[in-house]
C-alpha cells in the first residue's frame, strides 16, 4: 500500500542555507504523525512543500500519490490545511466562513455541528476580527476539516486553546484517525504528540533525526533520571564519580542525576547509601522520567550541549 505522505530526498535552500536537507520519511494512511522540531528546524518548510505552497529545490513530495503542485486540482478536495494565520475575512463570522467553505465540497460536514464540536457555537455570530486568539485557531481548524479530507495538515492545532477545548480537539483528531484520515501535525507540545501520535518524526537543522512511535522513542532514547532533594552542601563531582553518572543542579535544594540505563531502584539505593556514608541529610530521591520532551531534547542537543 502506498503511503499517504511520501517525502523523498527533499531539499529546500534559502540564501545558501539548507532549511530542509535531504529529508526522507513516509506516513502510512490512517495514522497521526507529529512532526517535531525547534524553530528553524525546517518543519514549516516541509509542510508548505506538502501543501504545494513551496517548490522543492530537489527531491519529491507526494500526498496520496499526487504532486501537490502538478496535481493540485485533484489533490485539493482531498486535503485539509490548517495554517497558523488563517485566511478568514475579518468582517465575516465563523458561521458564515464555515458555511462558505462547505459549499466548496461535495459532501461536507454539517457546519453547525462542527462549530458546536469545536466550542464555537456561542461565538458563531461574532465577527472574526473580534474573536480571541484561541477562537480564531478553532475556526482555522474547522475550515480545514469541513470538507472531510483524507489527509489533514495541521500547524500547531491547539495553540491558544483553553484546556477543555484542547481536549475536545484531541478527541476530534482521534476521530479523524478512526475514520481513516491521515493527520500530520506540527506541535511544540510534547504531551500532545505523546498522547495523540502513532508516529513521531523529529527534525533538527533540516534533517530527520528520528522516526518511530512515541513508545519506541521513549524506550530507545530516554535515560533514567533521579530527582534528589537535600539541604546539604556537597560536591556534586564526588556523587557523580561514585555513581558513574551525571549530576546537575536544578534548584537550590534539588539535583538531577542521570543514571543512564541502570534500574531506578538500584540507583536510588546507591544514592541513599552515598548520602548516609557521607553523613549528609537526604530529604528525597525518586525516579524522574522526562517523557517525550526529554527524548526530544536529547535528540536535538547541539554538540556543545551534549558534552556539557
Amino acid at each position: 500500500m502506498k503511503p499517504a505522505i511520501d517525502v523523498r530526498d527533499l531539499v529546500k535552500v534559502y540564501g545558501g542555507r539548507r532549511a530542509v536537507d535531504e529529508l526522507t520519511f513516509q506516513v502510512p494512511a490512517g495514522v497521526v504523525c507529529a512532526l517535531l522540531g525547534a524553530n528553524g528546524a525546517g518543519k514549516t518548510t516541509t509542510v508548505e512543500c506538502l501543501e504545494g505552497f513551496r517548490i522543492p529545490d530537489s527531491g519529491s513530495v507526494r500526498v496520496l500519490g499526487l504532486d501537490p503542485r502538478v496535481d493540485r486540482a485533484a489533490l485539493m478536495p482531498l486535503l485539509g490545511v490548517m495554517l497558523q494565520e488563517g485566511g478568514s475575512y475579518q468582517a465575516a463570522t465563523p458561521r458564515e466562513m464555515v458555511r462558505l467553505y462547505a459549499r466548496f465540497y461535495p459532501d461536507p460536514l454539517r457546519p453547525d455541528d462542527l462549530l458546536e464540536r469545536l466550542g464555537l457555537a456561542d461565538s458563531a455570530g461574532v465577527r472574526v476580527r473580534n474573536l480571541s486568539g484561541g477562537q480564531k485557531q478553532r475556526l482555522n481548524l474547522a475550515l480545514a476539516l469541513i470538507g472531510r479530507p483524507r489527509v489533514a495538515l495541521l500547524d500547531e492545532p491547539t495553540v491558544g486553546m483553553d484546556p477543555q477545548v484542547r481536549l475536545a480537539t484531541w478527541d476530534l483528531i482521534r476521530d479523524l484517525r478512526a475514520d481513516g484520515v491521515t493527520v500530520l501535525l506540527t506541535t511544540h507540545l510534547m504531551d500532545e504528540a505523546e498522547r495523540l501520535a502513532d508516529l513521531v518524526a523529529v527534525m533538527d537543522r533540516g534533517r530527520l533525526v528520528a522516526l518511530d512511535s512515541p513508545a519506541a522513542l521513549l524506550a530507545a532514547h530516554r535515560g533514567d533520571r533521579l530527582t534528589v532533594t537535600t539541604t546539604a552542601v556537597f560536591d556534586p563531582a564526588r556523587l557523580a564519580h561514585a555513581l558513574g553518572a551525571t549530576v546537575v543542579r536544578e534548584a537550590a535544594d534539588r539535583w538531577i542525576v542521570d543514571v543512564g540505563a541502570r534500574a531506578a531502584a538500584e540507583s536510588i539505593a546507591r544514592v541513599s547509601a552515598w548520602f548516609a556514608e557521607a553523613g549528609l541529610p537526604l530529604t528525597g530521591v525518586s525516579a524522574a522520567g522526562g517523557g517525550l520532551e526529554e527524548v526530544f531534547l536529547r535528540l536535538t542537543a547541539t554538540d556543545e550541549q551534549a558534552s556539557a
